[in-house]
């Protein structure tokens, strides 16, 4: 079996670094407008939650590539 490259194991933290943005975003603004610090941290927790589960099910319903269906279709006969 092969190991997987460098840029598929950095891929889940590229998309919680995404997510981390938009949280981050969200909490400066709302921390701007209104000067309330906890109001700030439950906006930035909701949207990085929101982004998360967004970007994940994005990230799920996208359709594989050919390189990507070869190796499915490899671990298929492998796995049978």
């Amino acid at each position: 079996m092969e190991t997987p490259s460098l840029r598929d194991r950095l891929r889940p933290l590229e998309l919680l670094g995404l997510s981390a943005v938009i949280g981050l975003f969200t909490g400066l603004v709302l921390l701007l407008t209104t000067r309330e610090v906890w109001l700030a941290a439950i906006g930035f927790g909701v949207a990085f939650i929101l982004s998360v589960v967004t970007i994940a099910l994005l990230a799920l319903s996208a359709t594989p590539n050919a390189d990507e269906r070869t190796d499915l279709d490899e671990q298929d006969r492998a796995g049978h």
